[in-house]
């Protein structure tokens, strides 16, 4: 006490108080923290530097952790918990953030139907479980992703990561959002199940999701959602509005069902998504800070970056309680002169006349003969098989766009072809082993009236088209 007094006969702004040499009993601890509080109350600064997270919690404003020399975290005592403070101490908030950081997204991927930009910024105190990602579909379609695991800290970091990885391996089925959400909730709910097996104590995960598909080629946006915060969307002209979107429950609740909502969206309009740390705050009402989000974005010709900008600098101007991530989307729309479509026949005699239409095609946008001849023979398999396996009506569309070619065959069967090797002594049965050979990828994407299989060729560079949205 009298080292305190000393220190204060200079009037100063600030005051260190290290951690004695002696420990102290105690009457002598409360002595202490009642000068600091009086001290506080004077607006006069004072660090402390302790071990007791007693002491800590007594006096304290904001804290630091530090852990072998290095900052550990630092929070708000009046938003973190015993918890969040106490992982910081033994290192698991250190490793909780280098998993979450690993685990997110670091760059775009490439793809010509969005114009995208992105925020995530970490709460204050943990390590959250919030995520989103951009994946390219076949056939040009962009799938947008924003996910927000229910609590902090490692176990919501790792849960994060397997929801993430399964949207991926979910995406390459070309499932609708309303299926991949239900697979999503299965996950949740076994790994709750697993949980509660390894921990013998009741913690439910639980999660929310929203998941979207645009298509360029039809202008049209698919989207899911799974207890999460709706969807902003602004048209070109800057009105900005939350769609009529049917909400789910949220991931985990097992056996509910989700539904799709089809949105048309004219090209130009902003697509946001969001976490639920952007809009809640303690001392508001959600519908504030929805009604915030909707008049901050309603705004014409601005490009997504300065949208992220500006949401931010309206809804969090200091650092969020909550994780936060945000994403913005404008649309684009594929060039009519890059796609091209034919009705078939269910007529055998129908191939060779859609071999010969696809080829004048091909010139005109200017293909290889190489790029040609692969084209058309990868068509006259996959229309072979519908004519042969499936049912009518026939459809076949090529989309040209980024580097690549797409070869989509849709009929009106839901039986989707196997791939097979066949033996030597085979006479048939290589039809699908030649499309494999020829294309990048291939796979099948069904719909309410059938099937379409898709065949994506990789263009070289000077047969591409290099343009790209301004």
């Amino acid at each position: 006490m009298l080292a305190i007094a000393r220190s204060l006969l200079g009037e100063p702004r600030l005051v260190i108080l290290d951690e004695p040499s002696t420990a102290l009993g105690v009457e002598q601890t409360g002595q202490v923290l009642n000068v600091i509080g009086r001290l506080r109350d004077q607006n006069l600064g004072v660090i402390l530097i302790s071990h007791n997270l007693e002491e800590v919690r007594a006096v304290a404003d904001r804290v630091a952790v530090l852990r072998l020399g290095r900052n550990n975290g630092f929070f708000e005592m009046k938003y973190a918990t015993q918890e969040q403070i106490v992982s910081a101490i033994t290192g698991d908030h250190a490793m909780g953030v280098t998993l979450q950081h690993s685990l997110l997204p670091r760059g775009l991927p490439e793809q010509r139907a969005l114009e995208v930009a992105y925020c995530y910024l970490p709460a204050k105190g943990g390590v959250g479980g919030d995520w989103f990602d951009i994946i390219p579909l076949p056939g040009a379609r962009v799938a947008l992703i924003v996910g927000d695991v229910v609590g902090h800290g490692l176990h919501a970091a790792a849960t994060m990561g397997r929801l993430r990885t399964a949207v991926h391996n979910f995406s390459s089925l070309d499932l609708s959002p309303d299926e991949l959400l239900g697979h999503l909730d299965d996950l949740v709910t076994r790994i709750d199940q697993e949980d509660l097996s390894a921990t013998h104590y009741e913690e439910i995960t639980g999660a929310s999701c929203l998941y979207a598909i645009y298509d360029p080629v039809a202008g049209h946006c698919s989207l899911a959602c799974a207890g999460h915060p709706p969807p902003v969307l602004v048209r070109p002209d800057g009105t900005a509005y939350y769609p009529d979107l049917p909400v789910g429950p949220p991931l985990g609740l097992g056996g509910l069902p989700f539904e799709t909502a089809e949105l048309q969206v004219p090209e130009g309009s902003q697509i946001v998504l969001y976490t639920d740390g952007l809009i809640e705050k303690r001392e508001l009402d959600i519908d504030v800070g929805l009604e915030l989000l909707r008049a901050t974005l309603a705004c014409r010709d601005r490009p997504p970056q300065e949208t992220c900008r500006a949401v931010l600098d309206a809804l969090l101007p200091d650092r969020p309680v909550d994780d936060v991530a945000l994403l913005v989307a404008r649309t684009h729309v594929l060039a009519a002169d890059r796609v091209a479509d034919w009705d078939v026949a269910c007529d055998p005699e129908a191939v060779s006349g859609i071999r010969t239409d696809v080829g004048r095609r091909l010139e005109t946008w200017d293909m290889s003969p190489e790029v040609g001849f692969a084209t058309e023979l990868i068509l006259s398999e996959l229309v072979t098989n519908a004519i042969r396996y499936g049912s009518p009506p026939i459809h076949v569309r090529l989309l040209c766009d980024d580097g690549a070619l797409t070869c989509e065959v849709s009929d009106g069967s839901s039986t989707s072809p196997h791939l097979r090797h066949a033996a030597t002594t085979d006479e048939g049965g290589r039809g699908l082993f030649l499309v494999a050979q020829l294309t990048k990828r291939w796979g099948t994407r069904y719909t309410n009236s059938g099937k379409v299989i898709w065949a994506e060729q990789s263009l070289p560079d000077a047969t591409a088209d290099t343009s790209h949205p301004a």
